[in-house]
C-alpha cells in the first residue's frame, strides 16, 4: 500500500497455443469498434454497441489501470490470433482488495471467431496470469441462458450462485 492505495498489477502480453493477450491501449478503440460493431454480442448483455468515440473515451479509462479511487485494479486485453494476428475480441478482470484479491473477470469474442474456442482459451490464460499475481477468488457474472458462456465459466472452475445481478447469475470460484 501506498498512501492508502492499492499498487494494481499491470496487464502484460501473455501468450497461448493460439492466442496473444495484448493490453489494452487507448488506439486499439478503431480496431476493436469494428470486431465489436456487431448486435448479436448484445443479445445477453442488452446495450448496443458503442461508437468509435465511445469506444476511445472507455478504452482511455480503462488504460489507466485503476479506479479514480484507487479502490479497483483495471486490466485489459485484446485477444488476437496468434498466427493471424486478428482481433477476435477481449478479456478483462477488475481487481479488488488487499492481500488477498478477487478479480471480476468477463469476455467477449467477436460473432465470426464465437464456439472455437478462444474465449475458454483466454480466459484461462488470463485467470492463470492472475493467480501468479496474487488473485485467490474469481467471480463472473453470466446470463443463465448464455450456454457458451456457462461453459467458459465451468471451464475456470466457477460455480453458480443464487445471486441474480442484472439478469446474470454470479458465478464464483
Amino acid at each position: 500500500m501506498v498512501t492508502g492505495k492499492a499498487i494494481w498489477p499491470a496487464a502484460e502480453v501473455i501468450e497461448t497455443q493460439r492466442s496473444l493477450l495484448e493490453p489494452l491501449r487507448a488506439d486499439h478503440a478503431a480496431e476493436m469498434g469494428a470486431v465489436l460493431d456487431d448486435e448479436r454480442l448484445h443479445a445477453f448483455i442488452g446495450g448496443r454497441p458503442a461508437t468509435l468515440e465511445e469506444l476511445r473515451a472507455r478504452y482511455i479509462r480503462l488504460v489507466a489501470g485503476r479506479s479514480a479511487d484507487g479502490s479497483q485494479g483495471w486490466l485489459n486485453w485484446v485477444v488476437r490470433h496468434r498466427g493471424s494476428g486478428v482481433a477476435v475480441g477481449t478479456v478483462q478482470a477488475t481487481l479488488q482488495g488487499t492481500g488477498a484479491m478477487t478479480a471480476e473477470v468477463a469476455w467477449v469474442i467477436a460473432t465470426p471467431q464465437q464456439r472455437q474456442g478462444y474465449a475458454k482459451e483466454a480466459a484461462a490464460a488470463m485467470t492463470e496470469w492472475l493467480r501468479c499475481r496474487g488473485v485467490e477468488s474469481f467471480v463472473a457474472h453470466v446470463h443463465p441462458t448464455h450456454e457458451a458462456s456457462i461453459k467458459v465459466a465451468r471451464y475456470l472452475g466457477l460455480t453458480p450462485t443464487g445471486t441474480v445481478e442484472d439478469g446474470e447469475v454470479r458465478w464464483t470460484g
